[in-house]
């Protein structure tokens, strides 16, 4: 739900109404929705240069091209630098990464249809240009200095910003690519059970679908390159949120942790205004000329980054890009655990006997270990296959009370991975050292070729 125009102005003049944003996200079972982000890397094939936003061809002829088929364009000082379809929208993060926010659906099967068809129009515009796509979650030939930004204004804020928090801040806006399920909540109880979860095993999703083993040309040391540098980019707004567990968790607390969140920018209009390193707090204390309006609280809310993120719905961000199956697979599992309330019910007490050390140890350890990455009684393989077993009794439960077929089969992938005990990030780092005697430009080809195995469709 985005705000009205009339609600985008509103002076803001009490916490209350910062509360209340939240509150207004709940909605009934039958109004919950699926929406997936999405991104990938567009490369030039004859170099694997990343492309740029004008470059010939860049991304600004990939927009021009969407416009043909009913994509409206987004403006920014002259520029286009996103679309618009019939609900959907196509954003560019940092350095291009061309990112799909999907429609709100109802089934996973909607939000596979649309993610294949989103693929096969980017792929076939990529054919003609000499280019081609690629999902993962780092980029695995580029060196940071060597990416070409994208001309949109909070970029140019952010890039002065991420120097000064993390060393790895401009490495994450540049070089890394994720898939996100956004999932809605029916009351704030519901809210506080399914971020707990949420934020319980996003290393686990994590470990799951790690899928970034390579960067600069070679291995990196990891099956989770992304994780590590999400781990070292900016510690006030990212990672892993313990307060999310603690007695009195809800709408008012999460608003208490935003409002101490130091604010990138303030955005009016067609500017962008520095906020001068204040907080949410400082700004609502009145500590700036300008006066704070909802418009500013929804960006504000936008640029924190944790592994689970509340707004009017909750973001799920732990997992690396992948092909269209494993977007739907990370969908289905999640739809499965906590849409349907017996599954939800099963999984909160599954984890509620979790030890906070031990969860955030075996989060650190996600990144190179990957499902082998355990401390205490938490192990990430285990835990791994105990809720796909619940996931899958989720979607058919789910699809027996709504009258909508079993998709049940959406999560293949994860059955695969977890039979074989084998990450796509360690069958590629397999494949780079026996198949292709090292050659990452070869291996591009043989994960293509993987790929259209996963994804005949795509």
């Amino acid at each position: 739900m985005s705000l009205s125009e009339s609600g985008i102005k509103e002076e803001i003049k009490y916490k209350s109404q910062l509360i209340e944003y939240f509150e207004q996200g709940c909605k009934p079972p039958e109004k919950w929705g699926i929406g997936t982000e999405h991104e990938k890397f567009i490369f030039q094939k004859i170099d694997l240069k990343r492309i740029g936003y004008n470059t010939h061809p860049g991304i600004e002829t990939i927009f021009e091209k969407m416009q043909n088929t009913g994509w409206k364009p987004v403006w920014e000082r002259g520029n286009v630098t996103g679309l618009e379809k019939e609900g959907a929208s196509i954003t560019l993060e940092p350095g291009g990464q061309f990112e799909l926010s999907g429609k709100n659906f109802k089934t996973v099967k909607e939000t596979f249809i649309e993610t294949r068809n989103h693929f096969k129009e980017l792929d076939l515009i990529c054919k003609e240009y000499g280019l081609f796509s690629l999902p993962m979650g780092v980029d695995p030939f580029s060196h940071r200095e060597d990416v070409p930004w994208m001309p949109k204004e909070r970029y140019v804020w952010m890039k002065k910003h991420m120097p000064l928090k993390g060393k790895l801040g401009l490495e994450m806006m540049v070089n890394t690519a994720a898939i996100q399920v956004n999932l809605d909540y029916g009351s704030e109880k519901d809210m506080i059970m399914k971020m707990r979860v949420a934020q319980a095993l996003q290393p686990v999703f994590t470990a799951i679908f790690a899928n970034s083993p390579f960067s600069a040309g070679k291995p990196n040391g990891y099956l989770s390159y992304r994780a590590h540098i999400w781990n070292d980019t900016d510690p006030e707004r990212c990672g892993f949120l313990p307060f999310i567990f603690e007695k009195g968790f809800g709408f008012e607390r999460w608003v208490d942790y935003l409002l101490r969140v130091p604010m990138y920018f303030i955005h009016r209009g067609d500017e962008y205004l520095s906020a001068d390193g204040m907080t949410f707090q400082d700004f609502l204390n009145g500590k700036h000329h300008l006066k704070p309006i909802m418009s500013d609280w929804e960006t504000h809310v936008s640029t924190v980054f944790p592994d689970v993120r509340l707004k009017q719905f909750i973001e799920m961000r732990g997992m690396d890009a992948g092909c269209v199956s494993d977007i739907a697979a990370v969908a289905a599992l999640w739809v499965g655990l906590l849409y349907d309330k017996e599954s939800l019910e099963e999984v909160y007490e599954y984890i509620s006997g979790w030890k906070l050390r031990a969860l955030q140890e075996v989060r650190s350890l996600v990144p190179v270990k990957g499902l082998n990455a355990a401390s205490g009684d938490i192990h990430a393989g285990k835990i791994a296959k105990h809720i796909y077993g619940i996931a899958l009794k989720g979607l058919t439960r789910r699809s027996e009370t709504s009258g909508t077929e079993d998709e049940s089969r959406f999560l293949e992938p994860v059955r695969r991975i977890l039979d074989s005990g084998i990450t796509q990030a360690e069958q590629f780092l397999q494949l780079f050292r026996e198949d292709v005697n090292e050659n990452l430009k070869d291996i591009v080809y043989i994960w293509q070729r993987i790929q259209l195995e996963k994804c005949p469709d795509q």
